[in-house]
């Protein structure tokens, strides 16, 4: 097992989880597998990685970009939630 580097570290993404309760994703570029790196963490500690290829990474990004100009980052309206 590789060894775990306390984030976060230079080029880090450390994005919390709406639900709270100390969760997080944290996505790190590693150059030296040419893999991108989502890890979730629940208080302070990695919980569970999956590694991606530059390709999987690039369709997981047009995913969320597609998802986003269809509405899905528009703020909720008053009265729901």
């Amino acid at each position: 097992m590789g060894d775990v580097i306390a984030l976060p570290a230079p080029g880090a993404a450390s994005l919390p989880d709406v639900r709270g309760q100390h969760r997080a994703l944290q996505v790190t570029w590693h150059d030296d597998g040419d893999v991108v790196v989502l890890s979730t963490w629940r208080f302070g500690r990695c919980v569970g990685t999956v590694r991606l290829t530059a390709e999987d990474a690039a369709a997981l990004i047009s995913t969320l970009a597609q998802g986003l100009a269809q509405g899905g980052g528009r703020a909720p309206s008053a009265g729901t939630g």
